[in-house]
């Protein structure tokens, strides 16, 4: 029986073409979608006499923090289209602090900075600095790395700032370890990134192919095509769960019982002037408005994508809300402003907002605003997870995750993008799989690595939504709340945040928790996107009452607020070690 290949691990792929195309390279740098390897070569002499050259690899076994994953998230946080991120040069005199021990962590991070109003060319910058700092202390085990250096891989391929960072980084561990090099000599000498650097490793597995026995042939395309249209689905049926839905039917039912109607703004008068309360949710990928009359109504909605400066966003927004109440022919009495979410506090500040509620109060209100006495509010938004416990209409406690944005909204929106799909078209697509892979619930990194092995394995774009949605409500309630027996927290359910939009996400959350609490109420928010700005809304109603008066700077005064940022030496923070340079933000009414 003749073979058809053999499979050739990634390392040694890349260590065989090295040594067939750079036999003087001392060290290789590989930065991958989900692994980062550093292979350092020594020369030695074998038995026969001959000089070898031994390859001593390093790489990521437990997290991929520091790959090209992790620097693709971070690129969607700050907006940048990839071809723009191209032409960003490093530069280390602006360097804020990321951590890199965690692409999670790295995420918030970077999140944190786009709300400080960082400019996305330091923010990248500042995560270069970080994950190349992290390989070269933790991936080289203490070693150092000789020259030359080569860089392969996707990211060291297509970004300048990384590359030029390794380019500064590297030498200084050689003097600080009083490593003796060529200090004369061009910096493309001594570390280099090669043509066609992303293929390094099919390059060493033709290699590896080459020296392979003449009884292994390849036998063309017939047995996979036979694989993929008659064997996979029995094949994996072993190693998968049932779908999010049935058959047609209990789609049509589900549908019909939870999805959100589309908000159809109340008509104005013209030549009226409308009073009304304005709520901000900043939220870590997106920013909302609400315009709530005294009565407490929605009467107008606002949506804007995060751009990086949370004042900038917020005067977007405020526009929108002027501008539908003027296109009606009506006027707009600004009674009052709310605030909630990661802008809060700068927003508190800029436009002497009435109300700075914390998340948790604003989404309680507004859930017992529109259901009355209920249980749990669990609030799922684009970079954080929100469960709060309620009795008789008071916060009994609450979890988030602090730590980890696994299960989060933008992990299914990540995981649309990557197939090419909106996030609007998620819950058809997963809705139409026969099965699910079982997804490990947990880090979402380790969710991104079960994806890629799944892909492998032959799991359809359909499949593999449906088990990334069932897995969302396994990481609520079992690695963020840590709730090892639902029944005890009540009956009723209310869910909320933008994820709510996604029916996929809905469908799996109601199956396991009707599937712990069989009589249990699942309920989800009829304004879920907008359910903290609704809230900080409320609040805000509530005070202005109580003081007689508001604090607001008054709606045109907001939107025409003159924004300046400065990042210098001189807005360095010497508290600590890190030295992080501040964003100072100031404004001009």
């Amino acid at each position: 029986t003749k073979r058809i290949g053999r499979f050739v691990q990634e390392v040694n792929a890349v260590v065989l073409a090295t040594k067939e195309l750079h036999p003087d390279v001392g060290s290789v740098i590989e930065l991958g979608g989900q692994d980062a390897k550093i292979i350092m070569f020594q020369d030695s002499v074998g038995p026969d006499g001959k000089l070898r050259k031994n390859a001593n690899p390093s790489m990521n076994d437990k997290c991929a923090s520091g790959t090209g994953a992790t620097i693709d998230k971070c690129m969607i946080k700050v907006g940048l289209a990839p071809e723009l991120v191209r032409d960003i040069r490093f530069d280390a005199s602006k360097i804020h602090h990321v951590a890199a021990k965690c692409g999670v962590f790295a995420e918030t991070d970077i999140v944190n900075l786009v709300k400080s109003a960082v400019p996305a060319p330091e923010i990248l910058c500042s995560l270069a600095d970080a994950i190349v700092l992290q390989n070269l202390s933790v991936l080289t085990r203490g070693s150092t790395l000789k020259p030359k250096v080569m860089l392969l891989g996707g990211p060291n391929t297509y970004l300048s700032f990384l590359r030029e960072c390794w380019e500064l980084r590297i030498p200084e561990t050689w003097r600080d370890r009083g490593f003796r090099y060529h200090e004369e000599a061009p910096i493309s000498e001594l570390i280099f990134t090669p043509d066609g650097s992303q293929y390094y490793a099919a390059f060493g597995a033709v290699v590896y192919g080459l020296s392979e026995p003449s009884e292994v042939r390849y036998a063309g395309l017939e047995q996979l095509v036979r694989y993929v249209t008659e064997g996979r689905k029995e094949r994996l049926g072993e190693q998968a769960g049932p779908p999010l839905v049935a058959n047609a039917d209990e789609t049509r039912a589900f549908v019909d019982a939870y999805r959100i109607p589309k908000f159809q703004a109340p008509p104005l008068a013209a030549g009226t002037t409308v009073r009304a309360v304005i709520g901000v949710d900043g939220g870590s990928t997106s920013s909302k408005a609400v315009l709530v009359d005294e009565a407490g109504a929605v009467i107008a909605k606002a949506y804007q994508l995060s751009k990086g400066n949370p004042i900038d966003d917020t005067k977007e927004l405020l526009v929108k809300l002027r501008e539908h109440v003027r296109d009606q022919g009506a006027e707009l009495e600004v009674l009052g402003f709310g605030a909630t979410g990661y802008a809060a506090d700068v927003l508190e500040q800029t436009v002497l907002a009435d109300a700075n509620v914390v998340e948790t109060v604003a989404h309680a209100a507004s859930a017992m605003a529109y259901f009355g006495d209920i249980d749990v509010v669990c609030d799922i938004g684009g970079q954080d997870i929100k469960v709060l416990f309620l009795k008789q209409g008071d916060i009994a406690g609450f979890r988030l995750s602090n730590s980890c944005s696994a299960g989060n909204g933008m992990l299914l929106q990540a995981m649309a993008d990557q197939f090419g799909l909106p996030v609007t078209a998620y819950a058809e697509t997963a809705f139409a799989a026969e099965l699910a892979p079982k997804f490990s619930y947990g880090c979402a990194v380790f969710l991104d690595t079960d994806r890629v092995n799944f892909q492998k394995e032959g799991f359809s774009r359909e499949e593999l939504l449906a088990g990334l949605a069932q897995v969302l409500p396994k990481n609520v309630w079992q690695y963020v709340a840590q709730i090892p027996r639902l029944a005890a927290l009540g009956k009723k359910y209310v869910l909320q945040g933008g994820t709510q939009y996604n029916l996929a996400a809905v469908k799996a959350q109601v199956d396991y928790i009707k599937e712990r609490v069989p009589d249990a109420e699942v309920l989800v928010h009829p304004h879920c996107g907008e359910a903290g700005a609704i809230g900080a809304a409320f609040e805000a109603l509530r005070v202005v009452k109580r003081r007689g008066r508001s604090s607001f700077v008054g709606l045109d005064a907001a939107i025409g607020l003159e924004v300046t940022t400065k990042t210098d030496e001189s807005t360095t923070c010497h508290f600590c070690p890190n030295e992080c340079k501040r964003t100072f933000v100031d404004t001009k009414r």
